[in-house]
């Protein structure tokens, strides 16, 4: 079993690297792109289909307004992608909003953000996977009952890969990043040449009509309306931050190297969701939440979902049988299905960074078999999973959990780094320094009241429509955070070292537990013996008269020289009237030193563990809560433990040839 573990462990996983080749996984700007910004560039699928979602709640009348929305989206995106470029010059260490907002805010901020992050990354995996999953179906419609499961299934994948490590999954996710950046630009160009030509490409749902479902918008029900397609479309800054939680992932000049492809990925953004935008204008894009507000839809709107805004301006522009509109699905889905990469190598390092300074578990801290944060890739995986499934992989139910925790981190993001130039302004004398600072002051400014901005909104507008989650969600994360860092800081000071050293025992009782006179059971006797206690016991339980009598006779007639106490059990139990006896040894000399010697088997089958050794593993676990009691293993070796190779080196071809030795694994 252990041995079949093993093979399916590296087949996944792939060998073991060193730690000193750390360096081999640092990443070249041509493969940081498609890691860190494929969340960003994702986000242009949904972003645009976001905003006319909410606008079609008033029918066609409000679809005009959608170039307007999709502006101060842009205008947001270019602030938001400034101040994280600053962020990055900054802060080269990593850690991005937070460490912002830890070094100039102080921790209960940091910690905000820190829960804030912890949630965007969640729901980064479970937007894109689903989404991804939407693109796919709208290419195969076939596949639309069974999407969660391939949501699952893609999760599952996703979290191998990353489990691999940070370079093979960056190689594995540069085509597909690519193929998406380049189709969608060439729809764009093709599209709006044809519209300049005269001859506008025309969606499949552009003679639809829309049944408004609030039919009087005016007014303060149109602002409000408004607000919330903007705050839809703000899903398109979902990942803006990822490159400066990623910066030491880098190749040196670790800021120089991400701050150019921040550059490189705003650029990209915001070129794709404008493009994107005006050909779902152009061709007259019509879609809606329920399927059957669509007048003229023309399947079952109960049992049929309708193509995303990306495949119907893909088939407008090259018709929905071309080769080109299944590249064009094809790189959609890849890109939305991978974005969630960002999240697998963001979680991770942020969860590391916590860990470090304890206010996660420690094990988010440690690398794996393949210098990756294993635990934080799984943890996050399997979360997301859950929500997949829990929201029955629906991409608008799930968005409306999404930027909340983004706009969080962004506002206090902002705000730190305010703090942070006021700082390097008061210790500036020199005239050019302190302009740059105050011009980098502005920018983080100006983003600070604008994303503070759009969080209100978000929190005024989609609250009952399933953010109050996140508003639970957020806190929940925070006082936990809190709560592991007390006890961490609690076990800290119980555990410093006193002044006067440790305090020597009086006494030492050795206690050595008995079921049958074999073995291991002399060698648990010898080995107390050869530790020269003070005093020196043979204990066993007596739950079978018959059973005991035998131990007894067995016992004198081999001599052991060590005194055999029987402890009565008239319920039949074995751990309470050990305990009870350790206690009264224990009362009896406070300052005195109890020993317990269990005998233990040592086997080489999994399914032999099964049926040795449960009491002494119940023993052990009461053992260790009671004080002045320390608990020895004294193994015994079965056969079948002789059997196991546990020292096996696994050869790697080659290795042998050019002389390198290969540790065990």
């Amino acid at each position: 079993m252990a041995s079949a573990l093993h093979v399916l462990k590296r087949l996944v996983l792939g060998r073991p690297l060193r730690s000193d080749r750390l360096r081999e996984t640092l990443l070249p700007k041509r493969l940081a792109l498609p890691i860190f910004a494929s969340d960003p560039l994702s986000s242009v699928t949904y972003a645009t289909q976001e905003i006319l979602l909410i606008l079609s709640l008033g029918g066609l009348a409000l679809l005009y307004l959608t170039p307007w929305v999709a502006l101060a989206v842009v205008v947001l995106l270019a602030v938001v992608v400034a101040s994280y470029w600053q962020v990055v010059h900054a802060y080269p260490s990593g850690g991005g909003s937070y460490e912002v907002v830890a070094r100039n805010l102080g921790r209960n901020p940091s910690l905000v953000v820190a829960a804030a992050l912890m949630v965007d990354y969640v729901m980064t995996v479970a937007v894109s996977v689903a989404a991804g999953v939407d693109n796919l179906v709208s290419a195969v419609p076939s596949l639309y009952p069974q999407r969660v499961w391939i949501a699952v299934v893609v999760v599952v994948l996703m979290m191998a890969m990353n489990l691999r490590g940070t370079r093979e999954s960056g190689q594995a996710f540069a085509v597909p990043t690519y193929l998406f950046v380049a189709s969608m630009g060439l729809t764009i160009v093709v599209g709006l040449g044809q519209a300049a030509a005269g001859h506008p490409p025309v969606a499949e749902s552009a003679g639809w009509d829309i049944r408004p479902e609030q039919l009087d918008v005016t007014g303060l029900a149109l602002i409000f309306l408004l607000l919330r397609a903007f705050s839809s479309g703000c899903t398109a800054l979902t990942g803006v931050e990822a490159i400066s939680n990623g910066v030491p992932a880098f190749r040196r000049p670790k800021d120089v190297n991400a701050g150019r492809t921040m550059i490189i990925m705003g650029a990209l953004a915001i070129g794709l969701f404008s493009g994107v935008t005006a050909l779902a204008m152009v061709s007259g894009v019509r879609i809606a939440n329920n399927p059957c507000d669509l007048i003229g839809f023309p399947a079952d709107c109960h049992s049929t979902g309708q193509r995303t805004v990306i495949a119907q301006v893909a088939g407008a522009v090259f018709g929905l049988d071309s080769v080109l509109f299944f590249v064009v699905q094809a790189g959609a889905a890849l890109i939305l299905l991978l974005a969630a990469n960002t999240a697998f190598n963001g979680f991770p390092m942020l969860g590391s960074l916590l860990a470090q300074r304890r206010y996660l578990p420690r094990q988010l801290h440690t690398r794996g078999d393949r210098l990756a944060h294993s635990n934080g890739i799984v943890l996050l995986g399997l979360v997301a999973i859950a929500l997949i499934a829990a929201f029955a992989g629906s991409v608008t139910a799930l968005i409306q959990l999404y930027i909340i925790g983004v706009f969080t981190s962004f506002t206090l993001s902002q705000i730190g780094m305010v703090k942070h130039w006021n700082h390097l302004l008061a210790d500036a004398s020199d005239a050019a320094h302190r302009a740059r600072y105050h011009r980098s002051r502005l920018v983080n400014a100006v983003g600070a009241v604008l994303t503070a901005t759009v969080l209100v909104v978000v929190l005024i507008t989609k609250f009952t429509h399933g953010a109050y989650l996140v508003v639970i969600a957020i806190p929940l994360l925070y006082f936990l955070m809190r709560a592991i860092h007390r006890h961490y800081r609690d076990v800290r000071r119980e555990l410093e070292p006193e002044r006067d050293g440790i305090t020597l025992p009086s006494r030492v009782h050795a206690v050595v537990l008995v079921s049958t006179l074999h073995k291991p059971t002399l060698r648990a006797l010898a080995f107390a013996r050869a530790n020269r206690p003070d005093t020196l016991t043979a204990l066993t339980v007596n739950v079978d008269d018959a059973e005991t009598h035998l131990l007894r006779s067995e016992w004198e007639r081999h001599g052991i020289g060590v005194s055999l106490k029987v402890v009565e059990s008239p319920y039949r139990e074995i751990t309470r009237p050990v305990i009870d006896y350790i206690k009264r040894i224990r009362r009896e000399g406070p300052r005195d030193l109890v020993c317990v010697y269990i005998p233990e088997y040592v086997v080489g089958r999994w399914w032999e563990n099964l049926l040795h050794n449960q009491s002494s593993l119940r023993l052990t676990w009461r053992l260790r809560f009671e004080q002045g009691v320390m608990v020895v293993s004294v193994p015994w070796q079965l056969d079948s433990s002789h059997r196991r190779d546990i020292d096996r080196v696994h050869h790697i071809p080659g290795h042998t040839r050019r002389g390198i030795t290969t540790p065990p694994t």
